[in-house]
C-alpha cells in the first residue's frame, strides 16, 4: 500500500521526514517496504530560474534566430540564442542554464555552453512543453511583470516534491489501509514521546442538506451480508477534469484519475480507509434502492465490460427491476458516473467480510473496495466519510446536497470487550511498563478503558481493530507502541535440562534429511491446501475423505491435502518448465483424512486424522552429464535403493519388513512395505502416465511414500548393540535358478532364511536372464547366499549341505531348475 508524505502530513503534523516515518512504521509494525521521492514535474525544475530579457536582436545568419541577454540574477547577464517567435526585450521568462537537464518522455538532454549558428549560446528560454507544466509548443513561457528575477522556476511554481512510502499491510491491519489509519499509528507512537502531536481529521461540520428535491429510499432485504448501509443525493452536479490537487494527490499513490466524482470516492477510500460507490440516479429504475441476493444464473456486467454470471450468494445493490452493483466489490457499467451525470446516489456502507471475500474470490476479482470489506471496514465510520465525500463532490462538482442522510443500521456491530490483567503484560513482555504509560497508549488507540483497579482493565476495543479482540492482542499493541526496541536483553541465560522422549523424533527426521540432502535431494515445502479435482475419481484417495474447507480462497485450495504426491508434481511440473528435467526432491509434510463412518456427535474431531509423511520424487536422468559416467534414466530400482537406505538409517533391520507388489490408481508396479503384522511403512513405485498427464509431465517420475509415525515407532522398537568383528571367514555361494516368470525375487530370499536360519548371513541378486534360449514363461536368477559361522571355519561339506538344502527347497516350492 502507497502513503504519500505530503497527503499523511495533512492529518499529523509530524516534525519527521519521510525516512525517520518510515523507520517509525516500521518499528510499530506497519512495515515500510521502500521509500521513493517522486516529483510532479520531472526533473523537478532543477538549474530552471525566473530571468529578464534585457536585449533581443536578430540573428545574423538566421531569418528566425534571435540573440538575446538574460538577466537570471547571476553577476553578469547570459547571452543566449533563442528560436521562439514571441522572444522579445522586458519579458520575464523561464531559462534553463548550463548544465540543467530536460526531459521529455523518457528522454532526456543537459544544457551545454553551444554555438549556433556561429554565436555562442550560454542556455536556453524554455517553452511550457519543454520543462513540463504544460502542453503548448507556440512560444517561449512569458510570466507576469511581477515575477522576481533570480527565483527558481520551482519555488516559481510551487512545485513541491513527495516522497511515497510503500506499506506491506499485514492481513490483519486492514485498519491501517489509509493515511489517517497511518496517522492514527503514529499519533499512537508519539503519545509517549511527542504528545503535543495529535490527529487532525477532516472538518465536516459544515455539512447541510440544501433540499429535498431528490429522494431515493432504501430496503435491505438481507441485513446479514449488509448490517449497515447509509446513503445520501447530490443533484446539480458538472461532471469535468479534477483539479490539479486531487488529480496529483492520487496519482502519487498510482491511482488513475477519473473524473471529479469517482476520484473524491478513491479520495476518501485512501484517506479514510472507507469503500465508497456513486450510482448515477437518473438510472436507478423506479427511483428505490434494494439490497439484496438475485438468483442464480444472473447476467451482470461490471464495469470493465465483462459479462459475469452471478452465482446467487453475491450481495447485489439493485433497483427496483435489475442489479446495480456487486455490493463491496465491483460496479455495474450501466449505473456509473458518466459525463452526462448530473444526479448522484452516493453509498457509504458496511458488508459482511466473509461474504465480500467468497463473492471476490469467486469472481477473480480484487478491488480496492473489496480488499478492504473482507478484512473488515470500520461499520462506524460510514456516516462520517458519506458527509466527508459529499461535501468534496459539492465544492468541485457545484452540486447540491438534495436528501436527508439515510442511515440503515439493523444489526449493529458491537466493539470488543477485553479483560486485561496488569500482572500479565510483564509477564508477556518482560518488561514493568508503567501503568500511566500503559493508560497513555490505550487511550491513543482509541480502547476505551471502561473499568480500572490495581490488577484489572476492563476495556473495550473499537470494532475496526478486528485483530485486537483478546487480552494478549492488546498487550502486543501495547508493546509496539512502546517499542520492541525498548525492551533489555538481560545478560543472563536461564536453562532448565529437559529429558528428551525415546524416539527423538525431531532428530531422526534431521538424520534422514541430511542423508538425503547428501544423496543429491532437494527439500521442497508445498502447501497443505490442494484442490479437490485431484481427488475426484480416485479409489485410493477418495474425495469424499477429503477434509474440506468451508471457506476456502479459491477452488485451487479447497481442501487439505490426502497425499503429498500432487503438491510434488506441481513442482516437479514447474521445474521441467523452467528447463530443470533432472530432479530428486523429499518433503516432510502432514496428510490430512476425513472419514465419516468415525464421525461422533460428542467428539467433533474424531472423524478427522493427521499424520506425517515423507515422500520421495525421482525424475529425469540418474547422473548429472560427466564424461566419467555413461549417463541413464532414472529408475524404479534407483528409488528402491533410496527406499532401503532410509529405511536402514533408522536402524530397521530389513528382516522385521514384507515386501509385495501392489496396483492403485497413482501407481504402477508398486512395492509395499510393510511390517509381519501387516501395518503399513511405505510405498513407492512408478506414477500412473493418467496422473502425470494431468500436470503436463512427459517423461517418468517415480515416487515413494513413507508413513513416518510408523516408521518412527518401529525403529524404537529397534535395540541396537555392538558385538566383535567376526574371527572367521564368509562365504559366498552362488546359485543359478531356471524359475517361472511370475516367481518374485522377494519369495526366493523368504525361503532362503526360513530353511537356514543360522548361518545365512545375506541373500542377493546380481544378475536376472530373459532370453531366446530360455522358455517363453521362464527367466533365470543368479544369486549369492553369503554363509558364516561366529564359532568357526565353515568345511566344505557343511557348506554344501546347505546349498543342498537350499535348492531342495526351491525346487519344492518354486518348481526350480539349476542351469
Amino acid at each position: 500500500m502507497n502513503i504519500s508524505y505530503n497527503w499523511l502530513k495533512n492529518y499529523i503534523n509530524t516534525p519527521d521526514d519521510a525516512s525517520e516515518v518510515s523507520d517509525i512504521l516500521t518499528s510499530i509494525g506497519l512495515e515500510v517496504g521502500k521509500v521513493e521521492e517522486i516529483e510532479p514535474v520531472k526533473g523537478g525544475l532543477k538549474g530552471l530560474v525566473v530571468g529578464e530579457v534585457l536585449t533581443c536582436r536578430a540573428h545574423e545568419n538566421s531569418d528566425h534566430l534571435h540573440v538575446t541577454t538574460v538577466n537570471v540574477g547571476a553577476a553578469e547577464a547570459l547571452q543566449i540564442v533563442c528560436g521562439a517567435p514571441n522572444v522579445s526585450a522586458g519579458q520575464k521568462v523561464i531559462v534553463a542554464t548550463i548544465g540543467a537537464t530536460l526531459y521529455s518522455g523518457n528522454d532526456s538532454f543537459t544544457i551545454k555552453r553551444s554555438k549556433i549558428r556561429g554565436v555562442e549560446s550560454f542556455g536556453m528560454i524554455c517553452a511550457e512543453d519543454e520543462i513540463g507544466v504544460g502542453a503548448s509548443h507556440a512560444g517561449i513561457i512569458v510570466l507576469p511583470a511581477e515575477a522576481e528575477v533570480g527565483t527558481p522556476a520551482k519555488d516559481y511554481y510551487n512545485i513541491q516534491s513527495d516522497s511515497i512510502l510503500e506499506i506491506d499491510i499485514t492481513p490483519n491491519r486492514i485498519d491501517a489501509a489509509s493515511h489517517i489509519g497511518v496517522a492514527r499509528d503514529m499519533v499512537a507512537y508519539y503519545s509517549v514521546r511527542k504528545p503535543q502531536i495529535k490527529l487532525q481529521l477532516p472538518d465536516i461540520k459544515n455539512f447541510r442538506v440544501e433540499n429535498n428535491s431528490l429522494k431515493i429510499p432504501v430496503e435491505i432485504k438481507n441485513s446479514q451480508l449488509c448490517p449497515r448501509y447509509t446513503s445520501v443525493t447530490i443533484s446539480d452536479m458538472k461532471i469535468e477534469e479534477s483539479p490539479e490537487w486531487l488529480k496529483n494527490r492520487l496519482l502519487a499513490i498510482g491511482q488513475r484519475p477519473i473524473n471529479n466524482v469517482v476520484d473524491v470516492t478513491n479520495f476518501v477510500l485512501h484517506e479514510l480507509g472507507h469503500p465508497l460507490h456513486a450510482f448515477d440516479a437518473d438510472k436507478i429504475v423506479g427511483g428505490k434502492v434494494v439490497v439484496q441476493t438475485v438468483p442464480e444464473g444472473t447476467k451482470f456486467t461490471t464495469l470493465d465490460g465483462i459479462e459475469r454470471t452471478l452465482n446467487g450468494s453475491e450481495l447485489m445493490i439493485c433497483d427496483t427491476e435489475k442489479p446495480m452493483c456487486i455490493g463491496g466489490v465491483f460496479g455495474g457499467i450501466a449505473s456509473g458516473v458518466t459525463g452526462n451525470t448530473q444526479r448522484v446516489f452516493l453509498e457509504s456502507a458496511y458488508f459482511n467480510p466473509v461474504s465480500i471475500r467468497k463473492t471476490a474470490r469467486y469472481h477473480g476479482l480484487n478491488t480496492d473496495a473489496s480488499f478492504r470489506y473482507e478484512r473488515g471496514a470500520d461499520p462506524n465510520i460510514t456516516v462520517f466519510a458519506l458527509k466527508r465525500a459529499a461535501m468534496l463532490i459539492c465544492e468541485l462538482t457545484g452540486g447540491k446536497i438534495s436528501g436527508e442522510i439515510s442511515d440503515i443500521y439493523i444489526a449493529e456491530i458491537q466493539p470488543f470487550n477485553v479483560n486485561l490483567n496488569f500482572q500479565k503484560i510483564k509477564d508477556l513482555t518482560g518488561v514493568d511498563i508503567d501503568r500511566e504509560v500503559v493508560e497513555t497508549i490505550l487511550k491513543s488507540l482509541e480502547i476505551k478503558i471502561l473499568e480500572a483497579n490495581e490488577a484489572m482493565y476492563k476495556l473495550q476495543v473499537p470494532p475496526y481493530r478486528v485483530d485486537v479482540q483478546r487480552d494478549v492482542d492488546v498487550i502486543e499493541d501495547i508493546l509496539r507502541i512502546y517499542g520492541f526496541n525498548n525492551v533489555e536483553i538481560t545478560t543472563s541465560v536461564k536453562s532448565a535440562i529437559q529429558y528428551s522422549g525415546k524416539p527423538n523424533r525431531h532428530r531422526l527426521q534431521q538424520l534422514v534429511s541430511e542423508q538425503l540432502t547428501a544423496q543429491g535431494f532437494n527439500e521442497i515445502l508445498n502447501n497443505s491446501l490442494t484442490k479437490e479435482a485431484y481427488y475426484v475419481g480416485l479409489t485410493s484417495f477418495p474425495s469424499a475423505n477429503c477434509v474440506k474447507l468451508l471457506n476456502p480462497l479459491s477452488s485451487d485450495l479447497n481442501v487439505m491435502r490426502q497425499t503429498l504426491l500432487f503438491g510434488g508434481l506441481e513442482s516437479i511440473a514447474r521445474n521441467i518448465n523452467h528447463q530443470n528435467a533432472n530432479l530428486k526432491f523429499y518433503e516432510f509434510g502432514n496428510c490430512y483424512h476425513f472419514h465419516a463412518e468415525q464421525t461422533d456427535k460428542n467428539q467433533p474431531l474424531s472423524s478427522y486424522s493427521e499424520k506425517l509423511h515423507l515422500a520421495l520424487w525421482l525424475t529425469g536422468e540418474k547422473y548429472v552429464k560427466n564424461w566419467t559416467v555413461k549417463n541413464a534414466p532414472a529408475s524404479f530400482f534407483q528409488l528402491k535403493a533410496y527406499v532401503e537406505n532410509v529405511i536402514k538409517r533408522l536402524n530397521i533391520n530389513e528382516k522385521m519388513l514384507v515386501s509385495a507388489e501392489v496396483h492403485n490408481d497413482l501407481l504402477t508396479k508398486a512395492l509395499m512395505v510393510t511390517t509381519h503384522n501387516a501395518k503399513p511403512l511405505a510405498i513407492f513405485g512408478t506414477v500412473s502416465p493418467e496422473v502425470l498427464q494431468q500436470f503436463g509431465i512427459e517423461q517418468d517420475v517415480y515416487y515413494a511414500d513413507f508413513n513416518w509415525n510408523n516408521l518412527i515407532h518401529l525403529s524404537a522398537q529397534t535395540q541396537i548393540r555392538a558385538q566383535n568383528l567376526p574371527k572367521y571367514p564368509a562365504v559366498s555361494r552362488d546359485l543359478a535358478l531356471l524359475l517361472d516368470k511370475s516367481v518374485k525375487f522377494a519369495e526366493i530370499e523368504k525361503i532362503a532364511y526360513q530353511t537356514e536360519k543360522k548361518l545365512l548371513k545375506k541373500v542377493t541378486l546380481f544378475d536376472v536372464y530373459e532370453g531366446n534360449s530360455l522358455q517363453a514363461d521362464k527367466k533365470s536368477y543368479a544369486v549369492s547366499f553369503i554363509l558364516q559361522d561366529e564359532e568357526k571355519t565353515l568345511n566344505d561339506k557343511q557348506i554344501n549341505m546347505i546349498m543342498q538344502k537350499l535348492q531342495n527347497a526351491f525346487e519344492t516350492q518354486l518348481d526350480a531348475k539349476l542351469r
